[in-house]
């Protein structure tokens, strides 16, 4: 045991750093004192998944990610929290009987010894420190106070009294805040009808009911979140957008709120945005080989413009971050302007915007023009002028990346044009067009085959003697699924797409020329996922059409 590899060698051997990232990473150990692992993840070299994944092959055990797999809250009941935060271990689930137990460091004996003491034979896997650390403070708290059975109270206490104090409201409208943070939503719904309130989550790109309030609290409870959100209370007539912050366990959500009237009320939206420091690495985000080595050639080139498309909730800046992380941010100077910034990532200067004090994504990309930089990130073209600034810097030696609203990699082309972007300047500026789309994993705990029905493989256009989906179990909430996934369709642009461009030419001529050069659609990247078992026809058909 005493002569196995150091970290910092086997990182090395991975490629996952280099010789010059590991001495800044030791320089900065001799200041801080800190261990090796978690310098190289607060400089944002590594990933704490990646960290751990190389722990796990350094002991032959496997590793589980503890952002998709929530431990077992039977098991959380027999082992107390000063335990697991003591040894770095967490119980996650029973596999024929024997106790799966995920440890920070598993060539600790004593913390080996003290689950065993618990549980008997035990299987050792490995997890990471961030999701660690995440899952032990929310799954005991919730443990101990369960906050959908509070939340269901104050809604029969409610319906009996005809109302609730003001105390009473502000405290359900946290609980609501709180169980969607919970229950890991992208957005809270609420939705007002004729005699009841409905609250309902966003939970991995699917909208699902959580509770029915009575009517008579629905004035309160929107009153209560447009005063968090800095919005006008006694406007009800028109739609309004606010935001506020919100703290919970130590960690911080930026809360992006909007309120529209309907017959029955104002309707409420809720976006949860996460402050994370958390980053994924691109070959994890689930895109193909092929796929996987164009985006690595895309953002190696030295200046144009890279757009990345898709709806709100598509992993749009997931996949730009990702990617930055391959560049090589100790010899480029890499700017960035964010709506919020939503992760943190070393050696990158970022700005968030700021539209009460006048600081938006054009007036950035105008001052970041003056700080000498080499890769320039927008988080957002909305309009006229930002797009002619990203365009006139991606001419003038930088890379330029964005994300755009538009439905599929070609339409860039007319979104951009819509803000008076020069043609011909555009044909020669665009590197690419990402197209992106998550769709939900099959729960690999339920997974069964199954015979294809006709209508499926019409669908895909593929024939196939099996396809898989989910059965449902404990592990996926019954849903079939767990975790999410990419799928991408990517226009490069050639010498002949920009000469059509330039030109134009006609999206569908584009999208031929584009296809004829290796671009595949969506649906058809979607399509190997489901032959592959990754995803369902179901899921694919909802996400895609």
């Amino acid at each position: 045991m005493n002569g196995r590899k150091r970290l910092g060698d086997i990182l090395l051997e991975k490629g996952l750093i280099d010789k010059k990232k590991l001495d800044i990473a030791l320089s900065n150990q001799k200041i801080t004192g800190g261990l090796l692992g978690e310098i190289l993840v607060k400089l944002g070299f590594v990933t704490p998944k990646e960290i751990a994944e190389t722990i796990a092959e350094q002991a032959g055990l496997s590793y589980v990610d503890l952002d998709t797999i929530q431990p077992s809250v039977d098991l959380l009941r027999l082992f107390p929290k000063e335990t697991a935060e003591r040894i770095g271990a967490v119980p996650i689930y029973k596999e024929d009987g024997v106790v799966v137990v995920g440890f920070l460091d598993p060539f600790n004996l004593e913390a080996v010894d003290t689950v065993r003491r618990v549980f008997g034979e035990i299987k050792r896997v490995v997890v990471d420190g961030e999701a660690f650390s995440k899952v032990i403070q929310e799954l005991y708290h919730f443990l101990e106070n369960p906050v959908d059975e509070e939340i269901r109270n104050i809604a029969l206490r409610a319906a009996r009294e005809g109302g609730l104090p003001g105390p009473v409201s502000t405290r359900l409208v946290d609980l609501v805040i709180t169980d969607g943070i919970r229950r890991k939503a992208t957005d809270i719904h609420i939705n007002p009808y004729e005699d009841v309130v409905y609250v309902f989550y966003r939970i991995d790109g699917v909208l699902n009911y959580a509770y029915s309030f009575p009517k008579s609290i629905q004035g309160t409870i929107t009153s209560r979140i447009k005063i968090l959100s800095g919005m006008d209370i006694a406007e009800q007539r028109l739609p309004q957008d606010g935001s506020f912050t919100f703290e919970f366990l130590g960690r911080g959500y930026d809360l992006r709120v909007s309120t529209s009237p309907t017959i029955y009320g104002e309707n409420v939206v809720i976006r949860i945005l996460s402050k994370s420091s958390f980053l994924f690495s691109l070959t994890k985000l689930g895109f193909s080989q092929g796929d996987l080595m164009k985006i690595k050639r895309i953002f190696s080139k030295p200046y144009g413009i890279v757009l990345i498309t898709g709806p709100t909730g598509s992993g749009k800046t997931t996949t730009l971050y990702s990617a930055l992380r391959e560049m090589n941010l100790l010899e480029r100077n890499v700017l960035t302007v964010e709506d919020p910034v939503e992760y943190r990532l070393s050696f990158v200067k970022q700005a968030q915007v700021n539209e009460k004090a006048g600081f938006t994504f054009a007036l950035a990309g105008r001052n970041f023009m003056r700080q000498d930089p080499d890769v320039i990130l927008l988080g957002e073209i909305r309009d006229e002028e930002t797009a002619k600034i990203a365009i006139r810097a991606s001419i003038t030696g930088h890379l330029v990346l964005a994300t755009l609203h538009a439905n599929d990699a070609v339409s860039t082309i007319p979104r951009l044009m819509d803000f008076g972007v020069d043609r011909f300047l555009l044909g020669h500026s665009l590197i690419a067009s990402i197209s992106q789309r998550l769709v939900r994993k099959i729960c690999p705990f339920c997974k069964e085959e199954y015979k294809p029905r006709k209508e499926e493989l019409e669908y895909l256009g593929r024939s196939a003697d099996k396809l898989f989906r989910g059965r449902g179990c404990e592990r996926c909430n019954m849903s079939g699924y767990l975790g999410r996934t990419a799928i991408a369709e990517i226009m490069m642009v050639d010498d002949q797409v920009a000469e059509l461009i330039s030109e134009g030419a006609s999206l569908f001529r584009i999208k031929k020329a584009s296809m004829e050069a290796g671009m595949r659609p969506l649906k058809e990247d979607g399509a190997e996922k489901v032959l592959s078992g990754i995803t369902t026809v179901s899921e694919l058909m909802r996400v895609v059409g």
